[in-house]
């Protein structure tokens, strides 16, 4: 399955990048009418006040890097939560973009994790984002196996500090799927770009923002050898005293937001965007004592929160990049709801080479 995501994911960024490069695309005499009306939808005719184009240079950059995924259990009426977090790694690699085409090489840091306090995590993160200059894509594509209980002090009873060694509880048996697809329209795409923010092959000028359009659609599934409530609550009646080693969620949601880059004496930026969504989902729990699974549509509310800082020029880009998504599903038992997210947090310095004859 490993495999066949990292394909599905290496197909799908080389068809975005088209689009989002295709008036750097000639189109052939013989191409259907419905697909040329597609790509020239993609085209977009910059404000060249605001937006300086730099997708024909070759763009050289190195970064750091940390993915990331959480998983919360909440009780509303009881004023209780466990939260699950993976102990991803940080990587450092080097990059290059030219046009359409963008490769990324990353390199674990082992040193940095401390698998002796947090335990061992192994999995598989494609999520992914693409910025074309009307939509932003938003990919995810998570296999996590290994979390700990990151909020354990006063959760638990007779544990309201770490272990003697410094440990917190570790859930290795915790498995981790979610697959998901957000997209939003950039209705100001003649003076707005993401893109300088975030793949540095634009170079915005002058302050401007736009409003945003969506729709996401994820499925969620995690499963347990056991409990994923853990046992010796401080709350024993926590989640109304329902224990379960599985839960499944299908959710879809129409989302609305607001981005805006700030810019300073033309080169120093501060990109922020808000993005909020409202729908429904499917939420499924297997219940361990009953033996049996109980499942409820309800309510579903996400959140995408997007910043990115920095300094950027003709030639030079350095700047830090973070994003987050969260979703939040109501679960079948009454005044509870469960929290999943992810998130990338990036820091990058890239350099721009202009061309004096473009390779292809």
């Amino acid at each position: 399955m490993r495999k066949l995501l990292t394909l599905l994911l290496g197909c799908l960024c080389l068809y975005l990048s088209a689009l989002g490069q295709a008036q750097d695309i000639p189109l052939p005499q013989n191409t259907p009418h419905s697909l040329a009306k597609v790509i020239r939808w993609f085209q977009t005719d910059n404000d060249s006040n605001y937006i300086e184009d730099h997708t024909k240079d070759i763009i050289f950059r190195v970064f750091g890097s940390r993915k990331y995924n959480y998983y919360n259990i909440v009780d509303r009426k009881r004023n209780q939560e466990v939260l699950y977090r993976p102990n991803t790694p940080f990587n450092v690699g080097f990059g290059v973009n030219y046009k359409f085409l963008g490769i990324n090489f990353a390199f674990n840091l082992p040193f940095i994790n401390k698998e002796d306090k947090y335990g061992k995590t192994k999995g598989l993160d494609l999520q992914s984002h693409f910025y074309t200059r009307k939509l932003v894509i938003d990919f995810y594509g998570q296999l996590y196996n290994g979390y700990y209980i990151s909020n354990s002090k006063g959760l638990l009873n007779g544990l309201n500090t770490f272990t003697p060694d410094n440990k917190v509880p570790v859930r290795p048996d915790i498995h981790n799927l979610t697959l998901g697809l957000g997209v939003q329209y950039i209705f100001n795409d003649r003076k707005f770009s993401y893109r300088a923010a975030y793949l540095q092959n634009d170079y915005q000028k002058k302050s401007a923002g736009s409003f945003l359009i969506g729709a996401e659609l994820f499925g969620v599934r995690m499963k347990a050898d056991s409990s994923i409530i853990p046992g010796k609550l401080a709350k024993e009646d926590f989640f109304n005293n329902q224990r379960f080693d599985r839960t499944g969620i299908i959710s879809l949601a129409a989302s609305a937001g607001y981005a805006y880059t700030f810019v300073y004496k033309r080169h120093f930026f501060f990109t922020v965007s808000l993005t909020g969504s409202i729908g429904t989902n499917y939420t499924s729990l297997s219940l361990i004592r009953k033996d049996n699974k109980i499942g409820k549509f309800g309510l579903q509310l996400n959140n995408t929160e997007r910043i990115s800082m920095g300094y950027n020029s003709k030639r030079y880009f350095a700047g830090i990049q973070y994003m987050n998504f969260t979703t939040r599903s109501n679960s079948p038992v009454p005044d509870t709801y469960q929290r999943i997210g992810a998130g990338e947090l990036r820091i990058s310095v890239a350099r721009r080479f202009k061309l004096k004859k473009q390779l292809f």
